[in-house]
């Protein structure tokens, strides 16, 4: 009962973090093992700082294989389309990002059968204009991707440390309500105890008054 009583605050605090972060734009890194012959996600966010702000927003992928020199255009979206640019993923390509908007927050891709031959480095480069009453401005964001091809599945350290922190988090907080929840209980414990001292002593008082009172009355009869 105990631990139920802990937990529900846990869920009503996750509860509310998420329902006040609903609307926000969060930057988070993309995953970097895809595994062969299946499909891979290149996640690829970047957040406007400025809401208020009218804007416009295009995609650039690039692409450079493990020991190639340069980088090269492998992907574009704009205007709600997108292009493939390079041939060794032609027809293997598809937006994964932010749709119906002019102004892209998501810029993710996602790539269908990998094989060991895209294994290299991926650049997501985000073209911005902000378009305000007297100019615009333009910023140019980019993120590289270093993604590596594994014959099956493994699991990443990343993602051993993340839910390792996630049970060192919950664990934490619960520590912390159980602490609030003895000092509480003790507040008001000392809180009570003193009532009934004032409330004994106030008692006693009263008692002593009206015996004086009665003894006062005696002598004078």
């Amino acid at each position: 009962m105990s631990a139920l009583v802990m937990f529900i605050p846990l869920v009503l605090l996750m509860v509310l973090q998420a329902g006040v972060c609903a609307g926000a734009c969060v930057e988070v890194d993309s995953d970097t093992e895809a595994v062969a012959n299946q499909g891979f996600k290149l996640g690829c966010i970047s957040c406007k700082r400025r809401g208020e702000v009218m804007a416009t927003a295009s995609v650039t992928w690039l692409f450079k294989a493990a020991g190639d020199a340069d980088f090269s255009h492998l992907y574009s979206y704009g205007n709600e389309r997108g292009w493939i640019l390079d041939e060794r993923f032609m027809s293997r390509v598809q937006w994964r990002g932010s749709r119906r908007t002019l102004d892209l927050q998501d810029g993710s891709i996602y790539i269908t059968n990998i094989t060991f031959n895209d294994r290299g480095s991926y650049k997501c480069v985000f073209s911005r204009v902000l378009v305000y009453n007297d100019y615009t401005f333009r910023s140019n964001t980019s993120k590289i991707i270093n993604v590596r091809v594994v014959p099956k599945m493994t699991r990443g350290v990343a993602s051993i440390l993340s839910e390792v922190m996630m049970y060192v988090a919950i664990i934490g907080l619960q520590l912390w309500l159980l602490v609030e929840m003895i000092y509480c209980y003790r507040k008001i414990s000392a809180a009570g105890e003193e009532a009934l001292r004032e409330s004994a002593a106030e008692y006693l008082a009263v008692a002593s008054e009206n015996k004086d009172n009665c003894a006062d009355a005696q002598e004078a009869d």
